[in-house]
């Protein structure tokens, strides 16, 4: 390694560091004053309370860890061109591809590094802080568990198994709810295929109910549209959020495989694809990034007070785009590939064309 990619590569790094360092510290700092409360009303420790707050630094690094590399990126180069370095080293001849060459390569291996992060350390943190967060502090315990594109959940009387499509709505794919009797036997199986639940009450559309009659007879009963009186309400379905950073990459691709419904197919490449593209989302930002900090330099002034909130601007509709695209994906209207991929192919042609572009 030549002298001048270690004297960029080390400021990359202590940029890189600073720019990490100060992030996590105010996501800290607000999540801490949001919480805090919470805690003390619970009469929580403060071994509890640190334990927390330390193991979401890792979540913190996965989500902010493409804008860090960008603006690591671009200060590097700012501060550069700040100087005056970079026009004596395009003046000694020195190219621009091979003065970000690397800027591009450390980024890379940070990158690499994320991804081993989400891979072995992320799932585990997660865990452990949605465990506190929900069971310590809010005094929610999870009552099922999540497999192959399905819930299934455990109630008072009985048992719930279903799929559904957004957590967010009361709307329920592929039902069925098992009760049992004192005998721990099955009395009654209610399937439809499709449930909502609605002003109290549930309604199941399309499906058909069967009542033990005896130990091996059941009387079954066809119906379009039922109402049920289940003990459990749809709040009972607790599923701790960010439930898919619980799982870790090899895991988030085993729900790929075993994933029976074409929709919970969809939706499982979808979130595997989706967390390596988010973290490899840094490299584009910082392709384009470096062009538009020249570009922004050269029209209005060397000042990294102007060039920084450009980069961030362009991060965020960047992101913006990236999300609207994984949202479509779950939703099956595109392709979970090419949701993955399209916002990083056009960011990244575009800024290594800017980069080409000023290299002339």
């Amino acid at each position: 390694m030549i002298l001048l990619h270690r004297y960029i590569l080390a400021h990359f790094i202590r940029n890189l560091g600073l720019i990490m360092a100060s992030f996590i510290s105010i996501y800290l700092l607000i999540d801490f004053f949001e919480k805090i409360d919470d805690f003390l009303e619970k009469g929580k420790s403060f071994e509890l309370i640190a334990e927390f707050f330390l193991l979401n630094i890792p979540f913190i690094v996965d989500m902010m860890s493409p804008v860090c590399i960008l603006l690591a990126g671009v200060v590097t180069l700012g501060m550069l061109n700040h100087s005056n370095e970079l026009i004596a080293l395009k003046a000694c001849g020195i190219p621009l591809r091979k003065i970000t060459l690397p800027i591009i390569a450390a980024a890379m291996v940070c990158i690499l590094l994320f991804l081993a992060i989400a891979q072995t350390v992320l799932p585990t943190t997660v865990t452990a802080t949605n465990h506190i967060w929900n069971r310590e502090v809010k005094g929610r315990n999870p009552s099922g568990i999540y497999r192959s594109g399905r819930y299934y959940y455990r109630g008072l009387d009985g048992f719930y198994s279903f799929a559904r499509p957004d957590p967010q709505k009361n709307l329920f794919a592929n039902f069925s709810y098992t009760a049992w009797n004192a005998a721990y036997r099955p009395q009654t199986l209610i399937a439809a295929e499709t449930a909502v639940w609605d002003q109290g009450v549930w309604t199941l559309y399309d499906g058909q109910v069967q009542e033990a009659r005896g130990e091996e007879r059941f009387a079954t009963e066809v119906f379009h549209e039922r109402r049920f009186a289940f003990p459990e309400q749809p709040e009972a379905f607790f599923v701790p959020p960010y439930r898919s950073m619980e799982l870790s990459l090899a895991e988030l691709y085993k729900e790929t495989r075993h994933s029976r419904s074409d929709e919970a197919r969809t939706k499982a490449w979808a979130e595997f694809y989706g967390r390596i593209s988010y973290t490899f989302l840094g490299l584009p930002l910082l392709l384009l990034g470096l062009p538009l900090l020249l570009l922004v330099y050269r029209k209005w002034g060397r000042d990294l007070s102007l060039a920084i909130p450009v980069s961030c601007g362009m991060a965020f509709v960047s992101w913006g785009l990236y999300t609207t695209l994984q949202s479509l994906a779950k939703a099956g209207y595109i392709p979970p590939l090419a949701a993955a991929v399209s916002v990083h192919l056009v960011v990244s042609c575009l800024g290594i064309f800017l980069l080409m572009r000023e290299d002339t």
